[in-house]
């Protein structure tokens, strides 16, 4: 263990450098963000409120609620890892921001004297690109050391950037939510590496891994975070007008749906007919997922709540059938259950967005409205509404494909006995990384000395 502190310690020192110096490098402020957007506006006849950061920095803020708010809060379920929950979360998220407008920027906002020009909107995508491998830290959690978290996150934010390139600009899905490239990604690369990295041997650490009274509240909290700011999350990054609108309004409403039909669906498989609360923390986040691909697309309002009906559903189900059977047979400890609030949510998203766009017509959407939604200009104005749905299944093809590759060779990586992973009789336990004072722990303490000067 103290080795493992050592070596959090330089590794969080030296990948900070790394970052000061890259940033050095390659970062600058774009065009809006710099002092010489009072010439441009006054060139142009703008006002300040034609600045981006006006359109983009509410939703801004209600993403990174949600990372690190939302998201931390949610994994507190367990009764001796909040610590780890919270703590762990930031340290991804802090890290990965700063990784993801490197390497997201290389992709997309590299200049002609190789700057990155970073904005607001870099910064909800870097949030965007933390958000698939805070999911896939779900599936490990309490079971990897703080090293290997980093770790995760260096090659996760690495692939989730050649992935969501490879999806947007080289095969022209859309994916404003990111059911695709956020969702399904993050959540097949996280159970990869849970199954790469499967512990047969965690009896001792089994009675931690459940949840208390007080330590379900607080993980209330982050479902009710990520539940209200979902909408936000959605439409962070459409364009400004209609489509932003509609992103929204299908989110809020698939919402809506996914929280009735969870409740229903955990009571009525509960033999006592009783609500599960694991299903209500997770569940009924489902729909917000799943209508990720489709947000901006014309899903129509009722379209928009049968996808949260599906998904309160199948995920419902998943967490009572899905989760025993993986770690029973495929040998898949899956601590958060993400393959049924991100994976199979993730999976119909992109069904749904493949669906819906090849259903397109110039009589629902207008061609004006046919062409600023699927962006069919430039090298794409020739493209119809059946290829964009080819195009979107292939996008979900491709996500597929870089989670479970990436997962199982991160997965590899991190079984190396470098990284000092807890033990198995440490899982799901804050003591093995983290100063824990409380009362239990000094009583116990206690009667240890106590019975020692006994003996």
């Amino acid at each position: 263990l103290t080795k493992t502190m050592g070596c959090i310690q330089t590794v969080c020192f030296v990948w900070q450098t790394a970052m000061i110096i890259l940033f050095g490098i390659f970062i600058r402020y774009n065009e809006e963000s710099d002092p010489h957007w009072v010439e441009h506006k006054k060139a142009n006849n703008l006002s300040d409120l034609d600045n981006d950061f006006y359109f983009r920095y509410p939703s801004f803020q209600d993403v990174h609620v949600m990372i690190f708010i939302g998201f931390g809060f949610l994994m507190t379920f367990l009764k001796r890892y909040s610590f780890g929950a919270v703590g762990f979360n930031f340290l991804i998220a802090a890290f990965g921001i700063q990784w993801a407008l490197l390497m997201q920027g290389w992709f997309h906002s590299l200049d002609a004297e190789g700057k990155i020009r970073i904005g607001v909107e870099n910064l909800i995508n870097a949030d965007f690109c933390v958000a698939s491998c805070l999911i896939a830290y779900g599936a490990v959690l309490g079971k990897v050391s703080n090293v290997q978290l980093l770790v995760l996150t260096l090659f996760g934010v690495t692939l989730f950037a050649v992935d969501e390139y490879i999806i947007v600009s080289v095969i022209h899905a859309r994916d404003a939510g990111g059911s695709m490239s956020i969702h399904t990604f993050g959540a097949y690369y996280g159970l990869c590496i849970s199954w790469m990295l499967y512990r047969p041997n965690l009896n001792q650490s089994s009675r931690l891994q459940g949840s208390v009274y007080h330590s379900d509240v607080f993980a209330m909290i982050g479902t009710l975070f990520l539940w209200m700011f979902w909408p936000s999350f959605n439409s962070a990054i459409s364009d400004h007008g209609d489509g932003q609108h509609r992103a929204v309004i299908n989110t809020y409403l698939a919402l809506a749906s996914t929280v009735l039909t969870c409740m229903a669906i955990s009571s009525l498989f509960n033999k006592h007919g009783k609500l599960d609360m694991v299903h209500i923390q997770n569940s009924t986040l489902a729909g917000g997922v799943a209508v990720g691909t489709a947000a901006e697309f014309m899903l129509m309002p009722y379209g928009a709540l049968i996808v949260g009906f599906c998904c309160g559903i199948i995920s419902t189900l998943g967490y009572i059938y899905l989760t025993p059977f993986m770690e029973k047979h495929l040998k898949i400890q899956d601590t958060c259950g993400i393959h049924n609030l991100h994976a199979m949510p993730g999976l119909i998203g992109g069904i749904v967005g493949a669906i819906t766009a090849a259903s397109a017509s110039k009589s629902v959407y207008g061609e004006e409205g046919l062409i600023n939604t699927f962006d069919f200009e430039g090298k794409f104005k020739d493209v119809v509404p059946t290829q964009q749905g080819g195009y979107q299944a292939a996008g979900l093809c491709v996500a597929l494909c870089f989670g479970v590759g990436g997962g199982i060779l991160v997965g590899c990586i991190l079984r190396l006995p470098i990284w000092g992973d807890p033990a198995d009789d440490n899982c799901f336990n804050d003591e093995a990384y983290w100063e824990v004072r409380v009362f239990f722990t000094t009583i116990k303490s206690f009667l240890h000395v106590l019975v020692m000067e006994l003996c």
